[in-house]
């Protein structure tokens, strides 16, 4: 779809990770995006010691995050949550417009322990009855925008699709894999969406807007698509050898397949001592009384486990006293 950027082809040499690159079927409605992470998603899982079967569902989580967003025409940041009753009470993936990323979960890992092999259906195993969330947040000027979906399916890609087909936004499929290197964590995913020939597009609120066509039954060009999409294997996808362009090539080249400028994706927490100094100085004494231990206040962010610390004195400083 047309996204505002420059419709060009990518050059050849450019940029193989850590990317979103979109891409279009030649003599087709059909639009699509790659998402490739290796260094942007091992820092994310890397800041955590999760249990494996949970840093790989919040890897997931990652990368659908950064290909929704990608889909979408906003500025601001982009919000993929699950919250649920399993093990894996609440897992939180945003992505902002220029490409940061960050993630985290809120485990017991006790319980998942417990679980042993979660097998082919995470979303059930690790947590349970629940709801998935989209929210594009564009500032404080603007009304933000959520959608809701229960949780239906057997995995975070199921969950998507349902959201999909409730929401009658996205005539679109998705699909994303997360695999453990030597050399740490990777993800990759596809998405594959269906234009109107007319271009047209249909407001939401808050100004976030969709490209869009009514969910019709699905024409041969599209099932066609949605099948060789299919046979790109979980491996393939999240293969630090195969670059962005050989698999779309691989997939797609009987058709003709049309590559544009790929938009940078990097690990990048928001966090930062301003931000953490300016809550605490609006924080009631009587408050910040109860996190004090060994006469000082501990903050750490969820997202990147980065700590910030202030005694009594630097308190006082914060509060102009």
């Amino acid at each position: 779809m047309d996204d505002g950027r420059q419709m060009e082809r990518q050059p050849e040499g450019g940029p193989v990770d850590n990317l979103i690159q979109p891409f279009m079927i030649d003599q087709t409605s059909i639009r699509g995006r790659q998402v490739r992470l290796g260094k942007a998603i091992d820092e994310i899982l890397g800041a955590h010691d999760y249990p494996e079967p949970v840093a790989a569902l919040l890897g997931e989580t990652v990368a659908l995050a950064a290909i929704l967003a990608d889909a979408l025409k906003f500025d601001g940041i982009f919000t993929l949550q699950t919250k649920g009753e399993g093990p894996v009470r609440l897992m939180v993936a945003d992505v902002t417009t220029d490409g940061a990323l960050r993630g985290y979960a809120q485990v017991d890992t006790e319980a998942v322990a417990a679980l042993g092999d979660v097998g082919g259906h995470p979303v059930q195993r690790l947590l349970g009855p629940g709801y998935l969330a989209f929210t594009v947040d564009q500032g404080p000027d603007t009304e933000r925008y959520q959608g809701i979906v229960e949780l239906v399916g057997g995995t975070l890609v199921e969950c998507v699709h349902h959201y999909f087909q409730q929401s009658q936004q996205f005539d679109a499929a998705v699909t994303v894999a997360v695999r453990r290197h030597a050399d740490g964590w990777r993800a990759g995913g596809l998405m594959l969406q269906r234009v109107p020939d007319e271009g047209g597009v249909m407001a939401a609120r808050a100004g976030v807007t969709y490209e869009h066509r009514d969910m019709a039954e699905p024409d041969d060009t599209w099932v066609r698509a949605l099948t060789l999409m299919a046979t790109a294997s979980p491996d393939e996808l999240a293969d630090p050898g195969i670059a962005p362009n050989d698999l779309l090539f691989r997939l797609f080249h009987e058709d003709g397949v049309r590559v544009y400028e790929p938009q940078p994706l990097a690990a990048r927490c928001r966090c930062s001592a301003d931000r953490v100094a300016g809550f605490l100085a609006t924080m009631p004494d009587t408050e910040l009384e109860e996190y004090m231990i060994d006469g000082e206040v501990e903050i750490t962010c969820e997202f990147c486990t980065r700590s910030y610390r202030y005694d009594e004195a630097a308190l006082t400083a914060l509060k102009g006293k």
